[in-house]
């Protein structure tokens, strides 16, 4: 690799990781705003969302309808933190996050804490825009006994 080459892929690198943080702050807002409409605009048509203890949800309607749910369920006040981002092949890229804030239940608004690791593997899409592909978490709090 050439020395332009290699400064051409820092770059695209740069620019991934900054284009997918912004993504992933968008999805972060829509979900402290119970925004489904930005949610779903962040996930790929074909997008896997697998949360623990459930089955894993794929495709556009079954995670509109799992992220409606969620939010007839649940608010969120949660910071998504980005700790890496890597390209790993033309238009692909995962980034690992941690969150951490609290959830209020509907109805009551007992307001319960929540704190996760994240893994989300992104996509190109067709129109240019980065768009999560597959995303799991897992909670990083210990259970309460």
């Amino acid at each position: 690799m050439t020395q332009q080459s290699h400064e051409a892929a820092r770059h695209d690198g740069r620019a991934v990781q900054t284009d997918l943080t912004r993504l992933l702050k968008r999805y972060e807002t829509a979900l402290n705003t119970s925004d489904l409409e930005a949610v779903m605009q962040a996930f790929a048509a074909d997008a896997v969302f697998m949360a623990p203890n459930r089955a894993a949800v794929v495709g556009a309607p079954g995670i509109r309808a799992a992220y409606l749910h969620l939010f007839e369920q649940l608010s969120f006040e949660t910071s998504i933190q980005v700790e890496e981002v890597r390209p790993i092949a033309d238009g692909w890229a995962f980034a690992r996050t941690r969150s951490a804030g609290v959830v209020k239940l509907k109805p009551g608004g007992e307001r319960v804490e929540d704190a996760n690791h994240e893994l989300f593997i992104l996509q190109r899409t067709e129109d240019a825009a980065w768009r999560i592909a597959r995303y799991c978490f897992a909670s990083t709090l210990l259970l309460r006994r």
